[in-house]
């Protein structure tokens, strides 16, 4: 591995990192050098997920937590930082999505992909950028994705909150850019994962999706492996407020 993506000594706290693409995320990180800080809402997932991690020769430790709670961050980070010493990388990266037409959404299916998907990200910057600013450094990768950029049907609050991701990524690089801090987005189209999966195996709304993917498959959460490392290693030392889009081709139509 390039010296520039070389993790070694680092600490990565990865929010939502039991299954899809967090989990495939944190053992990358993992692969490159990266103790982790492994984070769910079930402390008994977390710990599953720590005993891989570790089998790549690094440390790790679980936390449940839930990242639309202020207090459950501060807890959560309060541990980090006192068994590793310091938060290096944080991977925003929980996650939910509601598929109904904008008509039949109800208040609280509204409020549930906002408060996880963008008020999740901001609690979770907030914290762990507190803790970054004291050491004067942080790399903080934000998994928005490809319709936080273009409209697509059904899923109106996902395409809101991650519009909304986008645009703090932005604003925040611009406030922690003095503090050594680099903010920036990997925005994944549609990526397979147990959340997705209905919808993508649906033989009418599959089929609709892969006409419109030019490489004519989905994205795995392997595919935005190697840009995660990149941006949470020295690589990126010079560019932050940035979106990398991993979408098949999608966006370029």
């Amino acid at each position: 591995m390039p010296h520039c993506l070389d993790l070694s000594g680092k600490t990565a706290f990865v929010t939502g990192s039991t299954k899809g693409i967090g989990y495939v995320l944190a053992l990358a990180l993992a692969g490159a050098g990266a103790n982790i800080v492994v984070t769910s809402r079930h402390q008994d997932e977390c710990e599953r997920v720590c005993q891989v991690i570790e089998g790549n020769g690094v440390r790790s430790l679980p936390i449940a937590l839930d990242v639309k709670n202020r207090l459950s961050m501060e807890i959560a980070v309060g541990k980090a930082v006192k068994y590793f010493g310091s938060i290096d990388i944080l991977v925003n990266n929980a996650g939910t999505a509601v598929t109904k037409k904008a008509e039949d959404l109800s208040e609280e299916e509204w409020d549930m992909v906002m408060n996880t998907n963008l008020k999740g990200v901001f609690l979770c910057s907030q914290a762990i950028g507190r803790h970054m600013i004291k050491q004067k450094k942080g790399k903080i990768i934000n998994i928005a994705s490809i319709f936080g950029t273009v409209g697509q049907w059904n899923i109106l609050p996902y395409c809101v909150a991650k519009g909304g991701v986008i645009q703090m990524t932005k604003a925040l690089s611009l406030e922690w850019a003095r503090y050594n801090i680099q903010v920036n987005a990997v925005c994944p189209g549609y990526v397979k994962t147990a959340m997705n999966s209905a919808v993508l195996e649906d033989e009418r709304l599959g089929g609709v999706i892969m006409q419109n993917i030019p490489q004519k498959r989905l994205g795995l959460p392997e595919d935005l492996a190697a840009a995660t490392v990149f941006l949470a290693s020295g690589g990126s030392n010079y560019m932050t407020g940035q979106t990398i889009i991993i979408d098949g081709g999608w966006t370029a139509k």
